[in-house]
């Protein structure tokens, strides 16, 4: 763990350093939410109150178990401004979908009830004022930027047989019920492929041809995203069973 974490720790049981700790990371307050909201944040906005109180919460909410703070931290802080900016309805943030996803057109013989994960949550933008969800894939998109793909990217590689499908669930459930993998995942930005084949005898072409799905569905499910965790409802039975 790095200095900053165990300075967190410190903080959460003592004002001084609290009130120190947060002078410290003014800054990264201040640009945590001008990327969230995006536009320039001072201290004279009523985002920065919010974002403050976030940075707070997650002080007193942090434990080394949760990983690098500063991530921590980021994701109370989009969390509160979330809350903030739905309840304002000021913002309706601009997101780069591709038109041709939503003239997709599912097979004839396709029996299963849930769609691409990128078509339907594309549709769901466009046919409603979704702002949270909005939020929750701009947020899921810097975290997929750092292993080499997009939220879009998960229309084309969302697994489709029943098979697959059964096989890709299996694996996101494994590495949930299994901290200390997700750690690994998050570290190396690769899935531990030797130690999946191993435990659940999922077939290497599977976990490569699906792995930025089978990522993005530990990232959403371990996370701060509710909405986006809906379209994973599979998923959720397997957890479930």
């Amino acid at each position: 763990m790095r200095e900053i974490d165990y300075m967190a720790i410190d903080a959460a049981n003592n004002q001084d350093l609290l009130n120190s700790f947060i002078e410290q990371n003014e800054l990264f307050i201040l640009k945590c939410t001008s990327r969230i909201t995006r536009k320039y944040i001072t201290k004279s906005d009523d985002e920065w109150s919010v974002s403050l109180q976030a940075f707070v919460q997650a002080i007193k909410g942090y434990e080394l178990i949760k990983g690098n703070f500063l991530s921590f931290a980021e994701l109370i802080i989009r969390r509160r401004l979330i809350d903030y900016l739905r309840l304002q309805k000021k913002y309706n943030l601009e997101l780069s979908v591709n038109p041709a996803i939503f003239n997709c057109q599912l097979d004839e013989n396709e029996n299963d009830k849930d769609i691409a994960l990128g078509l339907a949550v594309a549709e769901k933008i466009i046919h409603q004022e979704n702002y949270t969800l909005k939020f929750e894939i701009e947020a899921a998109n810097e975290v997929f930027f750092y292993y080499g793909f997009s939220f879009l990217d998960l229309s084309t590689c969302s697994p489709k047989a029943k098979k697959t499908k059964s096989s890709c669930a299996k694996v996101v459930v494994y590495l949930l019920n299994n901290p200390i993998l997700i750690n690994e995942l998050q570290s190396s930005k690769q899935l531990p492929l030797k130690i999946i084949e191993k435990n659940l005898n999922v077939p290497r072409k599977i976990l490569e041809r699906h792995r930025k799905y089978i990522i993005a569905a530990v990232e959403i499910l371990s996370g701060e995203y509710p909405n986006l965790a809906y379209y994973f409802r599979y998923i959720r039975e397997e957890i479930n069973k």
